[in-house]
């Protein structure tokens, strides 16, 4: 199973950028599907995460700016980023818990590579 994230870049300060988190291999199911954050020098942070039903769990700094989804048909994840600040400067990551077997149906916890966001101000 892999996690591709894509769609990180440049932008300056009030812009927009759309992340994507595609899933890939053998897979069974997804779970919860998450966006982590690594700012320069920090710790990596959720910002938010979305389960298969569409329940979701956001960070506060960025409640009311990003929007999560996801398409299970596609086994793809989307972040919506809004009004984006320079603090959102960072390495977004994606993981998802994923049933890989249909026989042992436990999850397991894969993460993608992480797509890199610069915001100018």
């Amino acid at each position: 199973v892999q996690l591709q994230a894509s769609g990180g870049g440049l932008v300056e300060a009030g812009g927009s950028l759309r992340l994507s988190c595609a899933a890939s291999g053998s897979i069974v199911s997804i779970n919860f599907m998450g966006w982590y954050h690594q700012a320069p020098g920090k710790q990596r942070e959720l910002v938010a995460n979305i389960s298969s039903g569409a329940n979701t769990n956001w960070a506060d700094s960025v409640k009311g700016r990003f929007a999560i989804s996801r398409d299970n048909a596609k086994n793809t994840m989307y972040l919506q980023m809004n009004n984006l600040k320079p603090v959102d400067t960072g390495v977004y990551s994606c993981n998802a818990l994923i049933v890989t077997s249909p026989i042992i149906r436990l999850p397991r916890r894969f993460w993608g590579q992480g797509t890199e966001v610069t915001v100018s101000s």
